[in-house]
């Protein structure tokens, strides 16, 4: 790498940031990302970055307003510094299930941070897993999707046999279905009807899992009321065991209470949000790094190379 690449880090997840970083073989630039005592953000970049080619390593994740103004402010002072090109790599992009008008007189909030990301100076978007392929297209600048699916599926494939991918509803089906067809596996699906926000009711399986191995796939665990409900399905209908894979464990409410009592035995994920403290505890969780794969897709951009290589 030449020293026209600067990474920068704010709060939300700075351990990726270095090991992306290591990765790469490359510092970690100088910036200050503090509050003042009223709670406002105050960002201090710490070298000079005139015409160098400059990634914001930021997930939106918990507490997601914060980290999402560190972005914000973070690329406004670049942008007033004379960085060339400001990159946003957002492993977890915060408000993307907000992604169309369900009912009347509510927002669309993945395309507000969009143009709020576009209107402060970023000139492109890495990001992973997105909730909705669509929210790239609320973009007018060039965003670069990676899949968690490289690291998930090797993960698959080294622990589990006799595997059954299964979707835990039917928005699913499409991430799901592409697992499977790579892993030579069957595929179910679980029907659910949600009642509210972070409240659902799992219906049947469809699909055969008796005597198999069910893997649930899903990109964002945030409650985990969906996993266990569909976890407890399963096992009604026969299946030996029941893990999960998510790209982003959000894990926020009663979501480790939850996983602890359900008969889910594993729940594998990324490094894309670090995970809070009762989750580090947790026998459960396994944490798979895409720090390298990020890296890889910071090295193209800069060079000018083709990211979709990194696509399975």
């Amino acid at each position: 790498m030449t020293n026209r690449i600067k990474i920068f880090s704010g709060n939300a997840n700075r351990v990726m940031a270095e090991e992306i970083c290591r990765h790469l073989q490359v510092p970690l630039s100088v910036a200050e990302v503090k509050k003042f005592s009223d709670g406002e953000i105050f960002v201090e970049i710490g070298e000079n970055v005139r015409g160098t080619d400059v990634f914001v390593v930021q997930p939106t994740c918990p507490p997601v307003n914060d980290h999402l103004m560190e972005l914000l402010i973070m690329v406004d002072a670049l942008r007033r510094a004379s960085a060339r090109r400001i990159t946003a790599v957002i492993p977890y992009y915060g408000y993307a299930r907000q992604d169309r008008k369900v009912r009347p007189r509510v927002p669309i909030t993945a395309k507000a941070v969009a143009e709020m990301l576009m209107a402060v100076g970023t000139r492109r978007v890495l990001c992973m897993d997105l909730h909705a392929g669509q929210i790239q297209g609320f973009f007018n600048i060039p965003v670069d999707h990676l899949y968690a699916a490289p690291v998930l599926l090797k993960y698959i494939r080294d622990q589990f046999s006799n595997v059954v991918m299964v979707s835990p509803d039917a928005g699913g089906v499409e991430r799901t279905r592409a697992f499977a067809k790579r892993l030579n596996a069957e595929l179910a699906i679980i029907d659910k009807r949600r009642e509210r926000a972070n409240e659902c009711e799992a219906l049947h399986v469809i699909g055969d899992v008796a005597g198999r191995t069910a893997v649930l796939l899903d990109d964002m665990v945030d409650t985990a009321g969906t996993l266990c409900g569909a976890a407890a399905k399963l096992m009604d209908r026969g299946a030996s065991e029941v893990h999960a894979c998510c790209s982003h464990a959000v894990l926020s409410g009663p979501a480790i209470e939850r996983l602890e009592k359900s008969c889910i035995r594993s729940l594998v994920v990324t490094n894309s949000i670090p995970l809070r403290e009762d989750a580090k505890r947790s026998a459960k969780i396994k944490v798979l790094s895409v720090s390298e794969l990020l890296g890889d897709a910071i090295s193209r951009i800069h060079s000018e190379d083709s990211v979709s290589s990194l696509f399975v």
